[in-house]
């Protein structure tokens, strides 16, 4: 398959320690943020190879910081080399693209190095979509673009954008409609900034080996997402220390309290990462060893011999596994919760977070990990987690504070999840409905309260 003179440019940086992948440093440390930025470019390197050899496509790479020699001797000889020109990264983009067409290319993209799940397939979609568009763009999850194509330069669509911000997509959609240009929107894919963005690169397996931890196998990581839970953490921590063979990351969302010092004194692995549960759970996943992952909430204890129950429970056929609910409050009205709770998660395969959800590692980073949200994650990763085996119901029954119940009242705290159920279904952002729901709901020190029933 041929497309003319076409090249792809590729932007990306000599990966310093300290100097690159920054938002990652508080997970991996300076050195290992850096070695991601480097077997992320060689990730993209090695697909772009793949595509220059079915197509016969050239490649360069616009890179910041460090020499020609000091790139060639990690990246290799496949691609030409120019360092980045500009004071900013529009004008970075503007003069790469304009030099790219003055040496007489007829179609190009632009890509960055931090998108592990780019391919062939990808590039072949930008350049055929060039023939009937003047732009085509990949969409970012995080609402920038992983990818541009032209086939002439364009310099007014890289001024006037908050880049590094979420609606660098949207403002050159924008600017591109504006100026009367035909635009083609490719897949949506994620790239990797933020430790949470880490799963995707779990997602490939051995090709991030080198920099992320490997799964051991009989190992159960516990993760915990924690906001301001001092009085909770070390409750929650001291009884899974006494089981061999378990992992324990406390994944906090930049809590004000001493929760992380506390964590770290108690001897869990502390990921610090944006808050909201979903975001956390996925942060604390992406640097976990365990072949099962166990997530659990703050106030929820588990039952005697867990980690052989998940280890047992969670096998083939099994997508993920949950205990039964009980809430330490002594009312007739939380016994029917639990009963309500039990017919939800066995008949309808729905368990919430409060009940530890268990998971085999390799099931949990092939379906892209929890949405990062700040309610309704567990929710929504119910019914992805079923197309890859049943969710079992365990028989024992995990422990959980009755403090929600008791701030609010249990019909009415029943009420407000089923409204936020509903709403969700009917289409209101997880982002508004957490906005809603910790306003009207949330005890004191419980910032980012979930959905539970």
């Amino acid at each position: 398959m041929k497309f003319g003179s076409c090249c792809i440019i590729v932007f990306s940086r000599y990966p310093k320690p300290g100097e690159t992948k920054t938002r990652l440093i508080p997970s991996l440390g300076a050195n290992g943020a850096s070695r991601l930025q480097e077997q992320l470019t060689l990730h993209t390197l090695a697909k772009i190879q793949q595509f220059q050899q079915a197509t016969g496509c050239d490649a360069e790479l616009r890179f910041h910081g460090g020499t020609m020699d000091q790139m060639r001797a990690i990246f290799g000889k496949s691609v030409a080399y120019h360092p980045q020109q500009g004071s900013c990264l529009g004008e970075k983009l503007a003069t790469a693209i304009e030099s790219c067409f003055a040496r007489g290319y007829e179609r190009l993209i632009v890509i960055g190095a931090d998108c592990p799940e780019i391919g062939s397939s990808h590039f072949t979609s930008a350049f055929e979509s060039l023939s009937n568009n003047d732009v085509v763009i990949g969409p970012a999850m995080d609402g920038g673009y992983y990818l541009l194509g032209l086939k002439r330069p364009h310099a007014q669509l890289f001024r006037g954008i908050d880049w590094g911000g979420p609606l660098v997509f949207r403002q050159t959609a924008a600017i591109a409609k504006r100026l009367g240009l035909r635009v083609k929107s490719l897949d949506q894919l994620p790239d990797v900034d933020y430790p949470e963005d880490l799963i995707h690169c779990r997602r490939l397996g051995q090709a991030f080996d080198s920099v992320l931890p490997k799964i051991r196998k009989h190992t159960v990581s516990v993760i915990i997402p924690t906001l301001n839970e001092a009085a909770q953490i070390e409750k929650a921590i001291r009884p899974l220390l006494a089981y061999q063979n378990i992992e324990i990351i406390v994944a906090d969302g930049g809590s004000s309290d001493r929760t992380a010092e506390i964590a770290e004194q108690t001897g869990a692995t502390v990921v610090r990462s944006r808050p909201g549960r979903g975001t956390q759970m996925n942060a604390g996943a992406a640097v976990s060893s365990g072949e099962i992952l166990l997530f659990l909430h703050a106030d929820t204890r588990l039952p005697e011999g867990f980690p052989d129950t998940a280890l047992n429970a969670v096998r083939e056929g099994i997508g993920a596994a949950a205990f039964r609910l009980r809430i330490d409050g002594t009312s007739f009205g939380l016994r029917l919760v639990e009963f309500a709770v039990a017919l939800r998660s066995k008949w309808l395969q729905r368990p919430y977070g409060d009940q530890g959800l268990a998971v085999r590692a390799e099931g949990f980073f092939r379906i892209g990990g929890f949405r990062n949200w700040p309610l309704m994650e567990d929710y929504e990763i119910a019914n992805r987690l079923k197309t890859i085996g049943r969710i079992s119901l365990l028989e024992q029954s995990s422990t959980t504070s009755s403090r929600r119940w008791d701030h609010l009242g249990t019909a009415r705290t029943v009420l407000f999840n089923q409204l936020c159920v509903c709403a969700f279904r009917l289409g209101i952002p997880p982002a508004k409905l957490s906005t809603w729901y910790r306003r009207h709901t949330s005890p004191p020190k419980e910032a980012d309260a979930v959905v539970t029933d």
